[in-house]
Formats: C-alpha cells, sequence, structure tokens
C-alpha cells in the first residue's frame, strides 16, 4: 500500500510541473517607450512615383513586395535554398530539438528486456550439501524498469532549460534568414554601385583621352605648353588607376553574392533595374520599441536563452535535495534453459533507493551561484539586444530623414559642375581660361558623379537595413501565414522532420 501511494504521489508532482526554478519576470526595456522625433526624424522622404507600405508593419510585408527587382528576387530565392550558413543554423536547431527530447526523456520509466545466462563454480568446502554439483547455472528473462521520481523538479529543470535552448536556436535560425535576405540585397545593391561608377570612369577616362590627345597635338605642334599637357595626363592616369580598382572590386563584390547565393549565379536570371530604378518601399511604419520584443528574432532568441538560465536555476537548487529513483523487474529464472516460463519460475525485485547529498566539497554551492552569473548575464545579453535593436531602428530612421534631400542637393551639384565644365571648355577653346580650369571642372564633376552614385546605393540599403531591423523579410509575400520559427526546410529532408516534432513535445 505504501508503495502505491508513493508512486500517486509521485505522479502528481510530475503532473504539476514542479521546479525549483525562480518566478520568471520578463525585465523591463532599457530604452525609452518611442524613437526619437524632431529633426531629422521627422524629415520624411516624399519623391515623386515612390511606393507605399500602406501603413503596413516591416514583419507584415514580404520581401517580394518590398523588392521590385525580379533579378534581386531570383537571387534572395536561390540564397534561402543554397546558402550554407542558414543550413547551419537548422542544423543547430534541429540538433537542439534532439537534445531537447534527450532530457524530456529523462521524466519518464525506462523499461528494458533482459535475457541472461550465468555459470558459475563453487568450492566444495563451501557447498551446503557436500554431494551437491559444484558448477551451477541460472539463466534469466523478464523486463527491467527504473524511474528517478522527480520530487524537486530538477529534471523537469533540466527539460524547461533544454526547451527554451531550442526555442532560442530557431529563434537564431529565423534571425539569420531574415539577415540572408539582407545581406543579398545589399550585396547586389553594391553590385550595381559599382557599375555605375564604372560607367561613369569609363566615360571620365574617354573624355580625358580625347582631351589629352587635343592637348598633346597641340604640344607637339609647338602650340601648346607642357604644362597643359601633363596636367591633361594626371586625369587620365587617374580615370584609368580608378577604373582597374572598380573592376577589382566589381568582382569581388559578385564573387562575395555568389558565397551568399550559394551557387554560381545562373545565367538565366531575369532582368534586372538599374540602381536608381529599384523603388523600395520608404514608408514603413518604425511602431513603439516595444513592438521589437515581438518582431526582432534575435530579441526573442535572446530571452529564450534568459529563460533558460532562470530554469538552470531550478535545476542547481534541486541538487541540494534527496534523489529518489525506483529500479524493478519481473521475469523467469531457472537453473536450466529449458524450466524457463515453467510454472514456479517466476521472479521479481523491487529496490527503491533515495541519495542525501551531505558533503560535496562545495560543488553545489558553486554550482548554483554559477547558475546565478550566468542569469545575469543573460539578463545584460537581452537588454544589450534590445538597446542595438533600438539603435539600429533609430539610425534607420535618422539617415531615411535625410537622404532624400541630400540626394537632391548632389545631383543639383552633379548638373552645376557638368554645366561648370562645358563653360570651362568653352573659355578654353576661346582662350579667355587656361587649360587648368578644364582639368579642375573635369576631376570635380566625376567626383560628383561618384558621391551620387555612392549616396543613392546608400540609401537604398539604409532601406534595406531599416525593413530588417523592424522585423522585416521573414515572410515571402505580403499576407503569407507567417511560418513558426522552427519551420522545415526544403533541404536536409532527412532531418527536417526533427525540428517539427520538436515544436509539438512537451
Amino acid at each position: 500500500m505504501q508503495k502505491h501511494s508513493l508512486i500517486a504521489v509521485a505522479v502528481a508532482l510530475l503532473a504539476a510541473g514542479c521546479t525549483m526554478a525562480p518566478h520568471y519576470e520578463r525585465p523591463a526595456a532599457p530604452v525609452t517607450a518611442t524613437f526619437p522625433t524632431g529633426g531629422v526624424y521627422d524629415t520624411q522622404p516624399g519623391a515623386p512615383g515612390a511606393r507605399s507600405a500602406n501603413g503596413q508593419a516591416a514583419a507584415d510585408i514580404g520581401w517580394r513586395e518590398f523588392f521590385v527587382d525580379q533579378r534581386l528576387q531570383r537571387l534572395i530565392e536561390i540564397a534561402l535554398k543554397n546558402n550554407r550558413d542558414l543550413r547551419v543554423s537548422v542544423l543547430n536547431m534541429q540538433a537542439s530539438a534532439a537534445q531537447y527530447r534527450i532530457v524530456r526523456a529523462g521524466l519518464f520509466p525506462t523499461l528494458n528486456a533482459a535475457g541472461s545466462q550465468s555459470r558459475q563454480r563453487t568450492p566444495r568446502d563451501l557447498l551446503i550439501s557436500p554431494n551437491g554439483p559444484t558448477i551451477s547455472n541460472t539463466y534469466s528473462v523478464g523486463l527491467n524498469a527504473s524511474w528517478e521520481i522527480d520530487f524537486f523538479g530538477r529534471v523537469q529543470s533540466l527539460k524547461d532549460q533544454a526547451l527554451a535552448t531550442y526555442l532560442g536556436t530557431a529563434q537564431a535560425r529565423k534571425a539569420a534568414e531574415i539577415s540572408l535576405v539582407s545581406q543579398v540585397a545589399n550585396q547586389y545593391l553594391t553590385l550595381l554601385e559599382l557599375d555605375d561608377l564604372l560607367k561613369v570612369t569609363q566615360d571620365t577616362l574617354t573624355n580625358a583621352q580625347e582631351s589629352y590627345r587635343i592637348t598633346k597635338l597641340q604640344f607637339d605642334n609647338g602650340t601648346g605648353s607642357e604644362l597643359d599637357l601633363r596636367q591633361a595626363q594626371t586625369v587620365v592616369e587617374t580615370a584609368s588607376a580608378n577604373l582597374q580598382a572598380q573592376a577589382r572590386l566589381r568582382a569581388q563584390a559578385e564573387n562575395a553574392l555568389v558565397l551568399l547565393v550559394g551557387e554560381p549565379l545562373p545565367a538565366d536570371l531575369p532582368p534586372g533595374l538599374q540602381l536608381n530604378d529599384q523603388n523600395l518601399l520608404t514608408d514603413i511604419p518604425a511602431g513603439l520599441p516595444s513592438d521589437l520584443l515581438t518582431r526582432r528574432p534575435d530579441i526573442m532568441e535572446a530571452e529564450e536563452n534568459l529563460l533558460a538560465a532562470n530554469a538552470n536555476i531550478g535545476a542547481a537548487r534541486a541538487a541540494f535535495f534527496p534523489k529518489v529513483s525506483l529500479t524493478g523487474s519481473f521475469g523467469t529464472l531457472s537453473p536450466t534453459l529449458g524450466g524457463l516460463f515453467k510454472p514456479g519460475s517466476a521472479a521479481w525485485s523491487f529496490a527503491p533507493s533515495i541519495t542525501l547529498p551531505i558533503f560535496e566539497g562545495g560543488q553545489n554551492i558553486a554550482n548554483l551561484n554559477l547558475a546565478n552569473i550566468e542569469k545575469n548575464v543573460q539578463i545584460a545579453t537581452y537588454e544589450k539586444a534590445i538597446q542595438t535593436a533600438f539603435r539600429e531602428v533609430a539610425d534607420g530612421l535618422a539617415a531615411r530623414g535625410t537622404y532624400d534631400q541630400q540626394i537632391q542637393a548632389l545631383e543639383r551639384n552633379t548638373s552645376a559642375e557638368q554645366r561648370r565644365l562645358d563653360l570651362s571648355n568653352l573659355r578654353y577653346k576661346n582662350g579667355v581660361d587656361s587649360y587648368l580650369s578644364v582639368l579642375t571642372a573635369q576631376t570635380d564633376l566625376y567626383s560628383s558623379q561618384q558621391s551620387l552614385i555612392t549616396a543613392r546605393m546608400q540609401r537604398l540599403e539604409n532601406l534595406v537595413t531599416l525593413y530588417q531591423a523592424l522585423g522585416g523579410g521573414w515572410i515571402e509575400h505580403t499576407g503569407d501565414q507567417p511560418r513558426p520559427a522552427d519551420a522545415p526546410v526544403d533541404y536536409g529532408a532527412a532531418s527536417a522532420p526533427v525540428a517539427a516534432s520538436a515544436a509539438t513535445a512537451g
């Protein structure tokens, strides 16, 4: 009767999920309640023809709607299937799922079927009957069971820790996928920037070579000075050097894109848009900083790690209390193989045990101190993740509010520099100015054109980064039902079901 009562109490405790982990309270967000306003933050882009997000949050906007370039869309699609860093994140998630199931199994009894045969010789002097056999055989077949009754929640806390760790890796996988979408887009924009820079440099080089040809002809005919010749040569050599440097950067940028995509760029990619025609969504609402807690997977990952550390304290506390285990067996024993399963051969044993730590050399105390320190580390990490997210969004808003006006100013400056070059050429041909004014205007125009291209790329890059910082990039089409963070993937079919099964466990 006592045995059944003990088991009933144990089952009741397990059903209640009793643990000694501290009550978890989410730390307060260490940021202000709203994003910065006023000044640059209030200056919103309003370029003619700009597409609108229509008030939708970034997390609700599919990346195919955010990016209109079909070539870029295809590259993102390939990268999501082939990128090896993302694949590692998925495999890490699946490994954590398996580890969770391993730990969870400790909550249940183990049952094994066993069969054995032993042969033993006993000295005749020790025999009870002097005429008895000195060699004996024992055959056994039966079931062995063992169970640690988790009175103080040690195994339950370990299970909670493993579950939180698994959920954290699932959020890490989600963060990696969102980041990959942003990385591919930004690398693609870098390629477009370098293409534009190469065109400007090539045009500058062509014009400089023509100016150098005319200047050299004048010098050879004695109507021009060597100073004009060498000044014209400097523009040619500078543009030639820049052309080679930009060609090198362009090749390296394409290599970086290939690495992100995970395979050589297909030859049948659809045509793409120019840098200035990307037309990304520019007015995605930022919402409140508190929204980031549910939109940013890196913040959710940090909180899951905090929950794991909190559960680990429960396991460390439970180590100070007794461990109660039940072991038993039921089967049949016989001195002969043929005697198994005959009437009268049944045998059983039941052996409950309790282990109480008395002296551990301070190990349990040290483990508890370590668990509390690790929780404090995770609290600081969680708070830093929130602060980092707040800063990234605030930086993106500040940049979004200033790039349009900066680009408009650079466009006006480039037009003015082009007009200045035309006038300098006219004045030089009419003998009003020296050739130095032409070279200076040509150099300044080249510099202005490069600055304009770079600013256009940085503006687009900032919009992509802001889209990511606000939690965008997880769904493909606007209106799609968001996948769970541990959703299976197309590749690795043999191991993909691991994540799905763990999501419904425990």
